[in-house]
């Protein structure tokens, strides 16, 4: 299993570095440079009100059915058949409760207009997404590691047309950037829905509801837990949109949005440990097999570059605000230091989360859940009507250390994990080793020889440490 992990975890990772950043910072930035903090902040604010309420499209089929496949190859014909059908139904439910609420909460005309293909963006998410839960449920990380890159290469080809054409980029609006989204979603889709087919072979749609009853009694809890922790990550812009004043709220969201691209693109790499690891643990625990060597070299590959990127981003935070954007960088910089520090809560969250899911502990994840949602929203509710988007940036950080933790310690106890003192002392000097090496690096004439320096150096004592070894990897992947 760990040849298996390395390997495809290799491929994974050079896919996305290769497609990913580019789509992140070609892409999606220029389009806020382009239309503005106010427009983009607008769009960020509806797409995490989207996300907030897309639990309804998936109610927790995709996480169950990874780790289900992962066990039972041999029902994904029959899943297939029944679950396809099902997501037809949620799609319509998810739809019109989501524009429900946005009425209710004053949506005007155009933010509806903007919403409807939001809304339908993330039907097609999700149904890839499920689609997906398939392959890597075969263990066909390869074909999935493809079709992980498949949406924003399209999107970029399209993106590009549009932003870097002299003619079309004086008529581009937001609009253009969610209609680019809707076309590359729905040809991945279209595209993995023929491989899934090709390896459970024809299908007949089925609206069973028998099995829909089963099935959803079964995913419920996977439901529940997406759902709280979607608002305790995503929550923030659309509370700043909505509590602060117009025009202020859409200009805080939108400078938020510039801190936290940063962060969703570093959180992609756990995402990708995430959704490799999951169907990895799950094989694992029903066999018997102990997880926690397999759990000590993942964390460790995704926790040193976490503390690296938190750091840096510390030191260099109006920097780098300055390379990427043309306005309120002095405040979005600020913000951008606060929640990296968060972003080493989030790593801990994609291992030990997984871990835990694999094991189908989810009544303690969701109540873990619950409370970190609980948490989040009321720290925004006093925070952002005093320090707007630096209130969410703080309540972001506080919440997401503190479900990490949580699920660290869950994870020792249920599944008797044993990381021993050495290795904590390690990842504790290698984090104070950072800092150090932060503080020296502001004495540079340049801060861009700093960052590299810290970069640069704090690799290199990763691997003093030991924390990372070349020869290890490579046993990994050469013998075992």
């Amino acid at each position: 299993m760990k040849r298996k992990f390395i390997t495809n975890l290799i491929l994974l990772l050079f896919l996305n570095l290769l497609i990913k950043p580019f789509w992140i910072f070609g892409i999606d930035r220029t389009v806020q440079n382009l239309v503005g903090d106010q427009s983009y902040g607008l769009y960020f604010a509806l797409f995490n009100f989207s996300m907030l309420l897309n639990i309804l499209l998936d109610v927790g089929i995709t996480s169950y059915n990874n780790r289900n496949i992962a066990q039972h190859n041999y029902l994904l014909p029959k899943h297939l058949s029944n679950i396809v059908g099902l997501k037809l139904m949620l799609a319509i439910v998810y739809a019109v409760f989501s524009l429900s609420v946005a009425l209710l909460i004053g949506y005007d005309k155009i933010q509806l207009h903007l919403l409807l293909f939001l809304i339908f963006n993330q039907f097609l998410i999700s149904f890839t997404l499920y689609l997906r839960s398939n392959i890597s449920g075969l263990h066909l990380f390869r074909t999935d590691s493809f079709i992980s890159v498949l949406d924003r290469s399209i999107m970029i080809l399209l993106c590009s047309i549009l932003l870097f054409n002299d003619f079309f980029r004086s008529f581009f609006t937001i609009e253009w950037f969610v209609y680019a989204q809707t076309a590359a979603y729905l040809l991945t889709a279209v595209i993995t829905f023929i491989i899934v087919l090709a390896q459970s072979g024809r299908i007949k749609i089925r609206f069973d509801s028998k099995f829909f009853i089963v099935f959803l009694r079964k995913s419920y809890p996977y439901a529940l837990l997406i759902l709280l922790m979607s608002f305790y990550n995503r929550i923030d812009s659309v509370m700043l949109e909505r509590l602060l004043p117009d025009p202020i709220g859409k200009e805080q969201a939108g400078i938020y949005a510039q801190a936290f691209r940063l962060l969703d693109a570093v959180s992609m790499f756990g995402v990708l440990f995430a959704g490799l690891l999951l169907p990895i643990f799950a094989r694992m625990l029903k066999q018997k097999e102990a997880v926690g060597p397999i759990v000590q070299l993942s964390y460790t590959l995704l926790i040193v570059p976490a503390i690296i990127i938190a750091v840096s981003s510390v030191y260099y935070n109006e920097q780098i605000m300055d390379v990427l954007y043309h306005s309120n960088t002095h405040h979005s910089s600020g913000i951008l230091g606060i929640l990296m520090i968060g972003f080493i809560g989030i790593a801990s969250t994609y291992i030990f989360g997984t871990l835990l899911t694999a094991n189908g502990s989810m009544k303690q994840l969701n109540i873990m859940a619950f409370f970190g949602m609980v948490l989040n929203i009321v720290l925004n509710l006093i925070l952002i009507p005093r320090y707007q988007a630096f209130g969410s940036a703080y309540a972001s950080l506080v919440t997401q250390l503190s479900t990490a933790a949580v699920q660290i310690i869950l994870a020792l106890v249920i599944l008797k994990l044993k990381p021993g003192a050495r290795y904590i002392i390690q990842l504790l000097l290698f984090a104070g080793v950072v800092v150090v090496l932060g503080t020296i690096s502001k004495s540079f004439h340049h801060w861009f020889y700093g960052y590299l320096f810290v970069i640069f150096v704090s690799v290199l004592f990763a691997f003093l440490l030991k924390l990372l070894n070349l020869r290890d990897l490579y046993k990994i992947i050469r013998y075992e």
